[in-house]
């Protein structure tokens, strides 16, 4: 690598590690104020537990190899490798730690500390090593044709950990109070912090997926600052029009749908798509998000509405407005309608494996040790529960 691109890469680095306390606070503004200590603890578990899975052995399961679905042990405890050769090693290391932090959202107020370091580990390894490889390394890249595209995640990240929330989500059961009690965002300043920090790593984390600092990596900086742009849009000019408000909750809410819809397209596609991206997710996953109540489950910060939806509707967008002279691969508008179908394929085998490999490891956790705090400690608020301290005090 050049120097320029050791240094593009290592600052990208940094920016998504830094998306991590960023997504805690995120979270945390949105939880009532009596667990937000408890969400800013599962975030840092998922930064502390995944990268030393990582180096043991999930890097090289989920990187390393030649098999269609999972890869090999040659580089366990990043044997052998050493100088640039850890740079991509720590770039994705960040990935999978953020993966199953954004998961944290959907089972707020309500799952056990111990139950949820369990379910991070055990998902980590079964279910986002494999799907990386697919993604990446395996069948999505190799034998499909064209090959299935994803820039920095929208399937392998947002898909995936959306599909995910669903799944525990629906085996932890509802908040105890859903409907009666009040729920509500307790601190929209700290949600906007986090919002902003999120908005700034990711310009790493779409920019840095270029792997060098070169015209590619500009494509997919300024694509993420216009879709976050646009999905701001959409998402407060729908919620003004149907509710007569515009919400500082929707505004961020329509940034980061906004931020997922982009990413799996980033370096693909031209400036101008990347409006329509940010414009369909705003007002796609405020919809999908208004539609949880119908369907009966509890994701309590609508990671499956937001992260799900949005990287759906980023992956179906790739398949029609990529283009051969951004990042080398035609979509449907511009001439290849097989590009639209790998990329389906590849997004409904994520789907499908994700949901019953995550409700399958959620059952099994939920048998051996319980996933839910008791009702009494649901009551009194997990920070003092669970815990023992408190982020407020009078």
């Amino acid at each position: 690598m050049e120097g320029g691109d050791i240094a593009w890469m290592l600052i990208s680095i940094a920016l998504v590690v830094f998306m991590v306390p960023g997504l805690a606070l995120f979270y945390g503004g949105m939880v009532r104020a009596k667990n937000v200590g408890n969400m800013l603890m599962m975030n840092m578990a998922s930064i502390a537990i995944v990268p030393i899975l990582w180096v043991l052995f999930t890097y090289s399961l989920g990187n390393e190899g030649d098999g269609p679905l999972l890869g090999g042990l040659d580089k366990v405890g990043l044997d052998g490798m050493e100088g640039t050769d850890l740079i991509g090693v720590a770039f994705l290391m960040t990935f999978a730690a953020i993966t199953p932090a954004l998961i944290s959202g959907a089972v707020a107020d309500r799952m056990k500390f111990s139950s949820w370091c369990a379910f991070l580990t055990l998902w980590s390894i079964v279910v986002y090593t494999p799907v990386t490889y697919w993604v990446y390394t395996g069948w999505h890249h190799a034998d499909l044709s064209p090959a299935a595209l994803d820039f920095a995640g929208g399937t392998a990240i947002h898909i995936n950990a959306g599909v995910a929330a669903l799944a525990v989500a629906l085996v932890l059961g509802p908040r105890t109070g859903l409907g009666k009690d009040d729920m509500s965002p307790h601190n929209l300043s700290l949600l906007l912090i986090g919002t902003g920090i999120l908005w700034f790593g990711w310009f790493g984390f779409n920019g840095g997926s270029a792997l060098a600092a070169n015209g590619q990596a500009a494509q997919a900086v300024i694509n993420t600052f216009v879709a976050g742009s646009a999905g701001m849009v959409g998402w407060v000019g729908i919620e003004w029009l149907r509710d007569g408000k515009a919400t500082i909750l929707g505004t961020a809410s329509g940034l980061v749908a906004g931020l997922v819809a982009i990413t799996p397209a980033a370096g693909f596609v031209s400036t101008l798509s990347s409006i329509v991206f940010g414009l369909v997710a705003g007002v796609a996953c405020y919809f999908a998000i208004k539609l949880k109540d119908r369907l009966g489950y509890d994701d309590s910060l609508d990671v499956v509405g937001i992260h799900g939806v949005g990287g759906i509707a980023g992956g179906l967008l790739l398949g029609l407005f990529a283009q051969e002279h951004v990042g080398g691969q035609d979509g449907l508008l511009f001439g290849e309608p097989g590009f639209l179908v790998s990329q389906i394929i590849a997004m409904g085998s994520v789907i499908i494996f994700s949901f019953v490999a995550t409700y399958a490891i959620a059952k099994v956790l939920d048998g051996v040790m319980g996933l839910r705090v008791s009702e009494a400690e649901e009551f009194e608020g997990l920070d003092a529960s669970i815990h023992g301290e408190a982020v407020y005090t009078d």
